[in-house]
């Protein structure tokens, strides 16, 4: 999703204008009533992904090990929370930024067929993310892969996958609606926009403005056409890394690329929400092509990507589903800190309470006292 954080700012994360100037009033105030909720949210989700993407679930690593090629690399340029153990101070762990490409080897590893995947709940960091209210340091969410055939590398099939995805969260949306009283807001159909095509009919809009362009006219939209360049030299619309989803093969429509972000329209920021970011991985060839386009081939050397390249790991689409990013536009929260505990700017924190924002377990003397022994440290 197109970040709203304003680094000009020196409260860049707060929320919309809006929120801060007028009153805001949580859905539910009561701490175990939405503890229930966001229960209720998760489970619901997870049960209508698997049956609708014909998933099943499996665990999931807290870190990998920075030679295997395991860890997402986002936009490349993100740092990894990374450590050694103890007793061997040579070997390199990192926390990943996703499951992205770890999925893929574990269709291998768990001996998935065609047509049927897995789902983790995944938990990572990312150290470099802006913090505001939709962004934080700390990642949950459903992190799901499957096993498809070289045939299914389109976009009749990305399409329909898109739809049993969306389907998942539609029917959550009207479980909550019913069990807590929270008017849903969705459409039942989703729409297919192309990046290309945006950019074409609004080329002077930033990415972002496109984006709530979009989603305020059809409420729910699976934006297609993720990574690569303009002709000019610039992000067509966000960035994607080179080795796990294809943003370079031409479609039926003239776009490219077989990968997208799913969008709603958030009622309550009045904004473009992102709820997952997903595609058609790569095969081998597209793979090379795209390293080459980001300058990255010296990856082919990873072990990840000479299973790839070899032909071991099964052709795949997959995609993660934010779990708390899911939590605060089912439960209409002003910001993420709201369904998950996490860290956020102490000066945020302190102006979101005299607006009834109250933040999960932040906000409390002693953590302000922490904080200022950081300054004088």
């Amino acid at each position: 999703m197109a970040t709203s954080f304003d680094r000009s700012q020196p409260l860049g994360g707060l929320p919309p204008k809006h929120i801060m100037e007028g009153e805001y009033n949580p859905t539910i105030k009561d701490l175990i009533t939405k503890e229930d909720a966001l229960e209720t949210i998760k489970r619901a989700f997870e049960d209508n992904l698997k049956k609708n993407a014909n998933l099943v679930r499996i665990s999931a690593p807290l870190f990998v090990q920075k030679t295997s090629g395991f860890n997402d690399n986002l936009n490349g340029t993100e740092r990894p929370a990374t450590f050694a153990p103890r007793d061997f101070p040579g070997t390199k762990l990192e926390v990943p930024f996703s499951l992205a490409k770890w999925k893929r080897w574990a269709l291998y590893y768990y001996g998935i067929p065609e047509e049927k995947g897995i789902v983790t709940d995944f938990r990572g960091l990312r150290c470099d993310d802006d913090v505001d209210y939709t962004h934080s340091l700390y990642v949950d969410q459903w992190d799901w892969e499957k096993h498809i055939t070289p045939e299914d590398r389109n976009m009749e099939y990305l399409q329909n996958t898109v739809k049993g995805i969306y389907k998942a969260v539609y029917d959550t949306e009207q479980l909550v609606g019913e069990k807590y009283g929270i008017k849903p807001q969705l459409p039942a159909e989703i729409t297919f926009v192309s990046s290309d095509d945006l950019i074409k009919e609004h080329p002077t809009a930033t990415p972002k403005e496109r984006e709530n362009i979009v989603c305020e006219k059809y409420g729910a939209v699976f934006l297609m056409g993720i990574g690569g360049l303009k002709a000019d030299g610039t992000l067509r619309h966000d960035g994607r890394a080179p080795d796990y989803d294809d943003w370079i093969t031409e479609r039926p429509d003239g776009g490219h690329g077989l990968n997208g972000d799913i969008l709603v329209w958030n009622p309550i920021l009045k904004q473009s929400f992102e709820l997952s970011s997903m595609g058609i991985r790569v095969d081998p060839a597209t793979m090379e092509k795209q390293l080459e386009i980001c300058e990255c081939e010296d990856r082919k050397k990873m072990a990840w990507h000479q299973l790839l390249l070899d032909g071991t790991l099964p052709q795949s689409i997959g995609g993660g589903v934010g779990q708390s990013r899911l939590c605060q536009y089912m439960l209409r929260c002003a910001h993420i800190g709201e369904v998950q505990y996490g860290w956020y700017n102490p000066e945020e924190v302190e102006i979101l309470k005299t607006k009834n924002i109250k933040l999960l377990g932040r906000g409390f003397s002693f953590q302000n006292d922490q904080t200022q022994d950081e300054k004088k440290e």
